[in-house]
């Protein structure tokens, strides 16, 4: 039907890769960033009321490395708290903005667990110890394959198609992402209605749609 170039990392592309081809379309996967850990020290999750997690990425890093008596999980997207082997919290709106609408107040004390450089909305507003577990690193690339959309998860990934350039209108998993690619220039087609990879898939299938 088209051809999709999915630009996430190279481990976490397979199922969009193969979800997006039982549904006709030509995908080439092209990662755009990539992501390293942090370290291998213990994280001393003991004493916290609550634990927010906002990626699958951090979720892995933070069960390699948490030490002590996990308390209660908030996490982004479903995902994400499988990832984490379960969460008590996963807002019905996969952004950061969704979590805080639906998070208890008062929160207790926090801790808040994602990549280095990541967004502080959520640490800001409930005043959360942080502790950064990876990095996203862009990987170099002169052009994209030609295609007719880009997809993209993360707003990592827009600044660094942002800094190639594409021809190609993007669809994006989110408002955060949808931001950034609009700020790089890039045209975003579609955003999908719900953060995670099934809206992500459904918002492909809606941009092929308008574009036929």
């Amino acid at each position: 039907m088209a051809r999709i170039v999915v630009t996430r990392p190279r481990a976490r592309a397979r199922l969009l890769a193969e979800r997006l081809s039982s549904r006709g379309h030509d995908v080439i996967v092209c990662p755009l960033i990539e992501t390293r850990p942090l370290g291998d020290e213990p994280v001393d999750v003991g004493g916290y009321d609550w634990l927010i997690v906002t990626s699958v990425t951090a979720a892995r890093e933070l069960r390699r490395r948490a030490r002590g008596t996990m308390p209660r999980v908030a996490a982004i997207g479903a995902a994400t708290a499988r990832a984490m082997g379960g969460a008590d919290l996963v807002p019905r709106v996969a952004t950061q903005e969704g979590l805080l609408a639906e998070f208890p107040r008062p929160p207790g004390r926090v801790l808040f667990a994602g990549a280095e450089g990541a967004r502080r909305l959520i640490s800001d507003a409930l005043g959360a110890d942080v502790v950064a577990l990876y990095r996203t690193r862009e990987i170099p690339a002169r052009e994209l394959p030609g295609c007719d959309f880009v997809v993209l998860a993360s707003a990592s990934a827009a600044r660094a198609l942002a800094r190639i350039g594409s021809p190609a209108p993007v669809v994006s998993i989110g408002p955060e992402t949808s931001r950034e690619a609009r700020r790089g220039g890039l045209v975003v087609a579609v955003e999908a209605a719900t953060h995670d990879l099934p809206g992500l898939v459904a918002a492909v299938d809606d941009a092929v749609r308008r574009s036929s």
